[in-house]
């Protein structure tokens, strides 16, 4: 294999990785949402309480997406 073929495999690898690194996020998301929405449902009078955790989460989750793809990015 020449350097050419290896450079062209390694950027598809880290693509790749960023597209698994954005299950995780993506999973989050959906769990804390679903969570969210459930426990309002059950308890609406702390409804303002659980929007507030919920943001924080979202952030933290986000946090996460943002590092996979700056970690795609410095790979290259």
């Amino acid at each position: 294999m020449d350097i050419i073929t290896l450079a062209q495999v390694s950027g598809s690898l880290s693509v790749i990785g960023y597209g698994i690194a954005t299950l995780g996020p993506g999973l989050g998301l959906g769990i804390l949402f679903g969570k969210a929405m459930e426990s309002t449902a059950r308890q609406p009078e702390v409804s303002s309480k659980i929007q507030m955790i919920m943001f924080i989460g979202l952030a933290l989750v986000e946090v996460l997406g943002l590092l996979g793809f700056v970690a795609a990015l410095i790979v290259k």
